[in-house]
């Protein structure tokens, strides 16, 4: 690996469904290798039709075109650990972890500029999902739990591939993924003058990392994220578009039960283009699918991830336990 990354690797899934092991394991070693080195990927040929990308962001829009009221009556919970319902601008303020109070405070005067809704399986355990009146937008519920159960799938594919990747069973990783914790959340950041990014009134969204196992991210043609470079830190490259693919990026859940083997990377969300005319930079739309094992799963240095040399460097703690920790402080 170079001092310096250029840009963020590709990598081809398609192995994974050659229907032989060797395929699978090809695909996994792929993941696993980037999520070692970089901890961000673009991955194509993942299963997930262009027709249905597009759907979903059709939906997106048409969901964050209603009015204000409408919006509001599927609000999320105020206690930040029901991920569920819709989040005004404002609400939901993305920081990293590792920061003072007084870190925090400051950080939480500067609004980050977008608005979310956020749906989890629907036979969910514990936490129930809040829907729009079906009236105001007839056809969204049905769309966004098939848009989910397609991110859940692709997600276990993945999570297969990289249990091969690291030399583990196939189903090692799968299974402690079944009780379907996972999160979609449908992300709109409006249009936004270019002076108050600039003099830090707003931002897109904070610097951090991702708190669960990885994200599957689809985004739109405008830009805008961008991902630190893990050999030159503080230096940040964008993540431009790529026609089909999705951005996979490692989160802390796995780097923590990786013993710190994968990384999960700082990323942004910066200001993308701006009318000239007006100040005014172009709204954007994106799709993250936030990976979560299940709650009662024991978070510890996974087999082949620790030896002598490389001790296990965290206490042992449940993927739940972890999750609700940083939700608590996002909101």
């Amino acid at each position: 690996m170079a001092a310096t990354q250029k840009s963020v690797p590709i990598v081809d899934f398609s192995p994974f469904f050659d229907g032989t092991t060797e395929g699978k394991i090809k695909a996994g070693k792929a993941m696993v290798k980037v999520m070692n080195e970089f901890g961000f990927m673009y991955v194509i040929n993942h299963g997930i039709p262009k027709e249905e990308q597009d759907k979903a962001f059709a939906w997106s829009k048409k969901f964050f075109e209603m009015t204000e009221e409408q919006k509001m009556k599927c609000p999320m919970p105020e206690d930040g650990a029901h991920e569920r319902g819709y989040s005004p601008i404002g609400k939901e303020k993305v920081m990293e972890s590792d920061l003072t109070e007084e870190q925090t405070k400051e950080l939480r005067q500067v609004v980050d500029i977008k608005e979310s809704f956020d749906v989890g399986d629907e036979n969910h355990k514990t936490w129930c999902n809040f829907w729009p009146d079906e009236q105001d937008i007839p056809g969204f519920k049905e769309f966004a739990l098939h848009y989910y159960d397609l991110c859940t799938k692709t997600s276990w594919n993945f999570l297969q591939a990289i249990a091969l990747g690291l030399g583990l069973e196939e189903d090692y990783l799968v299974k402690n993924h079944s009780d379907k914790e996972s999160v979609l959340r449908f992300l709109h950041y409006p249009s936004t003058n270019e002076n108050d990014l600039k003099t830090g009134k707003t931002q897109r969204i904070s610097p951090h990392t991702d708190y669960g196992t990885m994200t599957l991210l689809l985004q739109d043609e405008v830009g805008g994220l961008e991902v630190e470079d893990p050999y030159n830190k503080g230096h940040y490259l964008p993540v431009p578009y790529i026609e089909g693919s999705l951005v996979v990026n490692t989160a802390d859940c796995l780097e923590q039960w990786s013993n710190d083997m994968l990384k999960s990377t700082m990323h942004t969300v910066k200001a993308p283009p701006v009318n000239p005319e007006t100040g005014i930079s172009k709204e954007r739309f994106s799709i993250p699918f936030f990976v979560s094992a299940n709650a009662d799963t024991i978070v510890e240095a996974l087999e082949g991830t620790y030896s002598e040399e490389n001790p296990k460097k965290y206490e042992p703690i449940t993927a739940g336990e972890h999750l609700i920790k940083r939700l608590r402080a996002t909101y």
